[in-house]
Formats: C-alpha cells, sequence, structure tokens
C-alpha cells in the first residue's frame, strides 16, 4: 500500500515539473516573444528578458530577435537609363519592430524575407532603370589625383560629371523600401550595393573601350612628351649655332690679328736688308711650293721660271 502511494506521488511530481517546465520560459536581451494561443496572440508582446509563463499545451511562445537582420539579394541583370545591362547584387540590414504586426503579416523570417525580395528587388531595378550607370558607380565629383607637372595633362575633363552618384542613388532606395515595409513591423536600416558589373555579353566590349580610351591617353601624353622634346632639341641647335658662330668670330679674329703681325714681321724684315728680302723671296717660296704640289704631282719647269731659280740654286750648291 506505502509503496502505491509513493509512486503516486511520484506521478504526480514529475507531471507537475513537465507543466512547470512546459509553463515556463526565459526570454533573453536579444529576444522577444508573442504567446499564441490556438495559433492567435493573445497579450502584448514580451520584450524585456526573463522568466514568464504560459498555460501549458493552450499556449505557444514565438521568439523574434531583437537584433539586426541580414537581408542578401539575388544578383539580377537590370538595364540602365542609358541602355547598358549589368548585374547587381545587393545587401541590406532591417530589424523587427513591432513583433505583433511582424506575426500577424509575416508571420516569420522567412516570410519577411520573401516580402523584402519582393519589394526591395523591385526599388533597386527602378531606381537603375532611372540612373545612367556613371551615376551607379560613382559617388562624387572627386578630382582625379594626377601630377600635372610629372603629366602635363589634366584628366578632369576626361571624367564625365554626376549629378546624383551611387550614395544617393542607394539613399532613395532606402527611404523607398523603409516607406513600403512601415505596415509590416520591421524597420529598413541600412542597402547598399555588393557588386555591379556589366553582362557577360559587353564586358568584352567594355575592356576594348577602356584600353582604346588608356591609349588614347597615353597617346595624348607621347605626342605632348615629343613637342616638348622637339622643342628643347630646337633651343640646343640654336644655342649650339649661337656658340659655334662666336667661336668662329673669335677665331678669324685672333687668325686676322696673328696674320696681321705677320705681314707686319715679314714687312720689317723685308726693308732691313737686301739678304732679308731674298730671305724673304725664298720663305713665301717655299711656302708656295707647300700649298700648290703633294707627293704624287710631276712638275715640269723651264730653266727661267721663278718655281726653278731657287731649286737650281740649291742644286748648284
Amino acid at each position: 500500500m506505502l509503496n502505491k502511494k509513493l509512486v503516486l506521488w511520484a506521478a504526480i511530481f514529475i507531471i507537475g515539473l513537465i507543466i512547470v517546465f512546459s509553463a515556463a520560459f526565459v526570454v533573453t536581451e536579444t529576444e522577444q516573444v508573442i504567446i499564441t494561443r490556438f495559433g492567435k496572440p493573445i497579450g502584448d508582446p514580451i520584450t524585456t528578458p526573463g522568466i514568464n509563463f504560459k498555460w501549458p499545451i493552450l499556449d505557444q511562445a514565438n521568439f523574434f530577435e531583437k537584433r539586426f537582420l541580414e537581408w542578401d539579394g539575388d544578383p539580377n541583370q537590370v538595364p540602365t537609363k542609358d541602355k547598358r545591362f549589368i548585374w547587381v547584387n545587393t545587401y541590406a540590414r532591417w530589424r523587427i519592430t513591432d513583433p505583433l504586426l511582424f506575426f500577424q503579416r509575416l508571420r516569420d523570417e522567412r516570410g519577411a524575407q520573401s516580402r523584402l525580395d519582393d519589394i526591395l528587388d523591385g526599388e533597386v531595378r527602378d531606381a537603375i532603370a532611372n540612373h545612367e550607370l556613371v551615376e551607379l558607380v560613382r559617388t562624387s565629383n572627386r578630382k582625379p589625383q594626377v601630377d600635372e607637372e610629372l603629366t602635363g595633362v589634366d584628366e578632369t575633363d576626361l571624367l564625365s560629371e554626376i549629378k546624383t552618384g551611387r550614395e544617393m542613388i542607394t539613399r532613395e532606395i532606402l527611404a523607398a523600401g523603409a516607406e513600403r515595409v512601415k505596415g509590416l513591423g520591421i524597420e529598413l536600416l541600412d542597402l547598399r550595393f555588393k557588386r555591379i558589373n556589366y553582362v557577360q555579353e559587353v564586358r568584352e566590349k567594355v575592356y576594348d573601350r577602356m584600353i582604346a580610351e588608356r591609349k588614347r591617353i597615353a597617346d595624348k601624353y607621347r605626342s605632348e612628351g615629343e613637342g616638348e622634346a622637339s622643342k628643347i632639341l630646337g633651343q640646343k641647335e640654336r644655342e649650339l649655332k649661337n656658340i659655334t658662330s662666336e667661336a668662329f668670330k673669335t677665331s678669324e679674329e685672333i687668325r686676322g690679328k696673328a696674320d696681321a703681325e705677320v705681314t707686319k714681321i715679314y714687312a720689317s724684315a723685308y726693308n732691313r736688308s737686301a739678304d732679308s728680302r731674298e730671305f724673304y723671296k725664298f720663305l713665301k717660296t717655299m711656302e708656295t711650293y707647300e700649298s700648290t704640289f703633294d707627293q704624287e704631282d710631276w712638275l715640269i719647269l723651264t730653266s727661267e721660271s721663278d718655281f726653278y731659280r731657287y731649286l737650281k740654286r740649291q742644286s748648284g750648291r
């Protein structure tokens, strides 16, 4: 009889523990809870951490995140305003601000992700279709960091000016998406482009155009460099000619002074005596011989010629 009572009390205790544990639940700092009874929400959302209780079996605790959640969109092929097809991959961050409304409209995170796919993908497509490609890849009209003293070329004219920019476009998409999710119990926090790229069909053409553009800039640099080189070479030639002409002028002046001095000496020697005059004639004749003949020349002279006179005199000795 005693054993039967113990078994009964043990069973009652175990059942009581099961009821208590099934009725109690713990809410952490990162969670918020909606209590439902037969699938319908009852009471207010539980957003503060601690131990809470519900009717066992009848009630169910539905837990939702308080922390920021991630939405990662699928890459899509989208045409821009200037008719360029690009692949666009985006991501966003969101959170549950009203768990009761969230549960009523979306039930769980899977339903929220599906709804965000529809809303954000549509807004991204609309925004890209309303802007040109350059607006999507650039954020500002900042000037490129180019050292004009080294290159001699101002590249600011090579970049198209943008009016909106990628940052403002993402803000527009975020604002439009946030307006559409207001009635879903969630808040859209941020949206960014993860990647923007051309589709495979036009990527090679874009690369070819980029190569041609860089070649055009390189040719511009090269032509300006060649022009500067020609300018330097021309200046060098002018300076060289000036130096050469000045040197020639100076050498001719020196030579003229030397010839005048020689002539003066010759004249002075010629006027001193007959021997001096004879020596002068002999010296000038020898100079004439040297400037007139070379080793391979043949000369036929008469015995009465002036050239032969000194040769005859030398042979007579």
